[in-house]
């Protein structure tokens, strides 16, 4: 009789454990299911944002050699290169001012280049830089459209910047990724800047 009574305090003692078991922590398979569902979502997330970042540092990269190959123009033609910043469209425009009266004239060749798929002039939720907000600083307006003008000498006609940034980024409002170009008037010379670490850093 002692026996069993003690048979059934320690199945007692067992089941109160267990319950209590379960009440502490996740079993393996529900561990494993919330690691694989963290897992899928890493791995849709980040390449997005890795994605956007590229985008915008290829926008950045173009952009600059564009500004470099009008200021050239400018010297090589020895007139003045416009070149017209269209946020709305996300393009750029540059024309050949062969009369350098400042504005398109008939028969004044001009080319277009878009900033590319998923890049946006702006700055997202970064602080604008010292230059000026945006999404582009320059005061000079051609066609209505910010504009900045390359003579001769290689210098430009006003500083100023330009922002870029991955489309998705700039919408939401997020400063990951977001891209600078300033141009000297002087030298007419763009610098890239990057915002990182809670500061635009200048890149090269």
């Amino acid at each position: 009789m002692l026996v069993r009574s003690q048979n059934s305090a320690n199945r007692a003692a067992y089941a109160m454990r267990s319950v209590g078991d379960g009440r502490r922590g996740f079993t393996i398979i529900e561990l494993l299911i919330a690691l694989t569902l963290i897992s899928i979502l890493a791995a849709v997330a980040i390449p997005n944002m890795a994605v956007g970042r590229h985008q915008a540092e290829a926008a950045m990269q173009t952009l600059g050699s564009d500004l470099l190959a009008a200021q050239r123009m400018a010297i090589t033609r020895q007139h003045d290169i416009i070149v017209e910043f269209d946020a709305g469209e996300g393009t750029i425009h540059v024309i050949e001012d062969a009369n350098n009266d400042g504005s398109r004239g008939a028969g004044e060749h001009t080319y277009s280049h878009p900033l590319g798929d998923g890049v946006a002039f702006g700055h997202g939720g970064a602080p604008a830089n010292p230059i000026g907000s945006g999404p582009v600083t320059f005061t000079q307006r051609t066609d209505g459209l910010p504009s900045v003008t390359f003579h001769r000498d290689g210098s430009a006609s006003q500083a100023g910047g330009i922002y870029v940034q991955s489309s998705r980024d700039e919408a939401a409002g997020r400063s990951l990724g977001a891209r600078l170009l300033i141009v000297d008037r002087a030298t007419g010379r763009p610098s890239w800047y990057r915002y990182s670490d809670g500061a635009w850093q200048r890149g090269f």
